[in-house]
């Protein structure tokens, strides 16, 4: 079986039906060509869920700390509601899909995340935030690639004593890759890969590169947090990594792929 492709969709991604629509028939058709794995986030509904349930947004640097009640909404939204909803777009437009979490047989164990040191100076527990253990392959996964289905995985992850955590869908999906030992590892959103002073997209992000645009803070945090992924994920092995923009289906389709007219919407990270 070749290596697989590793796919993060950011929740932004899966919101609208239509652009779910489109978004899950380029998985299907590449998922005929290549094996592929699906990790996907979900921010957005996962901020309007705990607003309706009247529980605030806590945030440190934009990273999402995580109580009970809170993850109680992680859970729902990730594994219930964006999860079902990208798998049966999926398997309607042709694909062969699965929904997982990283709590499923060994998808993805998790540790507690230290506490965190804020720009601000601060040490701050996140709660319920779950970092990757990189604990041998996902046999899981695994199987159900070689039998030809695509494993979609909400990223809820769960401790060696059973405790569910919260854990970043970037930083899952870059462990899940080099666990896979992915031919690539392709991070899809709202944006057009990383992009320069002039807001054009910078086709290659090399470290030095990269130093310079968040000196100028050209890159936000966010974007860091997803360049510190592919950065762990290149360091684990995975042949190549990219940022690219999923709102386009031909680009996408193109990024699956490997094919060079991708890269106007794409960074690949070296």
């Amino acid at each position: 079986m070749a290596r697989p492709i590793v796919l993060k969709l950011g929740g932004e991604l899966l919101e609208d039906a239509s652009r779910t629509r489109a978004v899950a028939a380029e998985i299907a058709f590449a998922a005929a060509e290549a094996p592929l794995v699906v990790v996907h986030g979900g921010g957005r509904e996962i901020d309007a869920a705990l607003a309706k349930a009247g529980i605030p947004k806590q945030q440190v640097d934009g990273i999402r700390v995580t109580d009970q009640a809170t993850l109680d909404i992680v859970v729902a939204v990730l594994a219930g509601t964006i999860n079902t909803r990208c798998v049966a777009a999926i398997n309607a437009a042709g694909g062969r899909s699965v929904g997982l979490t990283g709590a499923d047989a060994g998808v993805s164990p998790v540790e507690p995340m230290p506490p965190f040191r804020s720009v601000a100076g601060e040490t701050v527990s996140l709660g319920l935030v779950g970092q990757p253990v990189h604990d041998g392959a996902p046999h899981l996964v695994s199987h159900l690639i070689d039998g030809g289905y695509v494993p979609v995985v909400a990223t809820i992850g769960a401790g060696a004593d059973g405790v569910l955590y919260n854990v970043n869908a970037d930083t899952m999906a870059a462990a899940l890759a080099v666990r896979l030992q992915a031919s690539r590892l392709l991070i899809a959103g709202t944006t057009p890969g990383v992009l320069d002073g002039g807001g054009m997209t910078v086709a290659e992000l090399g470290v030095q590169t990269e130093r310079d645009l968040a000196a100028a803070g050209t890159i936000n945090r966010g974007m860091l947090a997803k360049l510190q992924a592919c950065r762990a994920a290149l360091a684990g092995g995975v042949a190549g990594v990219a940022i690219v923009d999923g709102r386009d289906p031909a680009r996408l389709q193109a990024a699956l792929a490997g094919r060079d007219e991708a890269a106007a919407s794409m960074t690949r990270v070296v």
